[in-house]
């Protein structure tokens, strides 16, 4: 009896200590993509594991996990004899994956149109009136991180499970470039206006309108377009 006693307690060890690595490999991935998406580690840039571990003060094990976890999102790239990197994306692929962006963010607000509740509804209009009051700060970060609250918002408020987890997905594997758009000029005043659309869609319960809103807010058209990509590059340049 003493000896399963033993057994079962050392198992029980087992398992709480595994339950520890996975959570710490969890927080670590998060940090890391987090760091990723705010462009401290931007795209191209080496990740060296050594220092990784020395800065979170943890073992291997469980930042190897949080690295191997990443490169699975695609957020990391593995290339050969030059070991693991920030993926950096090519211009057409990033177009296409704003433009899936576009159509994911349309669904959500057409069900949201549908399904939102009124505190919802509430929240969205509260979350919109910061956006307003942040926009003449001059400060494109704190808009960005405001504006990140309208969208998770409005994926909470479609009550849709699949639809919003993938929109949620593609929205962080874009954001380190997504967050360049805030930086165009006038471009947080047409967010204003364009959020103000896809509320008054959802308020008049008009999947269609909102659809399009949603749509049209996502979508890099003309010189917006033309402005991005200049922006871009430039950044680019400095990252290599």
């Amino acid at each position: 009896m003493v000896a399963k006693e033993s057994v079962r307690s050392s198992k029980g060890n087992s398992e709480s200590e595994s339950r520890q690595k996975v959570s710490r490999s969890d927080e670590l991935r998060e940090a890391l993509e987090e760091m990723i998406i705010t462009g401290r580690l931007p795209p191209g840039a080496r990740i060296d594991e050594g220092a990784l571990v020395e800065q979170f003060q943890v073992s291997r094990t469980p930042m190897r996990e949080a690295i191997k976890a990443l490169i699975a999102t695609g957020m990391l790239e593995m290339r050969p004899r030059q070991g693991v990197s920030v993926a950096a994306i090519s211009i057409p692929k990033l177009m296409e994956m704003f433009e899936t962006m576009a159509n994911l963010e349309g669904m959500c607000a057409k069900y949201a149109a549908r399904r939102a509740t009124p505190d919802e509804i509430a929240q969205l209009l509260e979350i919109q009136g910061r956006l307003e009051e942040e926009l003449g700060s001059n400060n494109p970060d704190r808009f960005y991180e405001i504006n990140g609250e309208f969208h998770e918002l409005l994926y909470d408020a479609s009550h849709t499970e699949f639809i919003a987890d993938q929109t949620r997905m593609l929205r962080r594997r874009v954001s380190m470039y997504r967050r360049h758009v805030t930086y165009l000029p006038g471009r947080m005043a047409a967010t204003i206006g364009e959020h103000g659309k896809i509320i008054d869609a959802i308020k008049a319960k008009d999947p269609s309108a909102a659809a399009t809103a949603a749509t049209e807010h996502l979508n890099l058209l003309g010189d917006d377009m033309v402005d991005f990509i200049a922006r871009l590059t430039r950044t680019m340049d400095v990252y290599q």
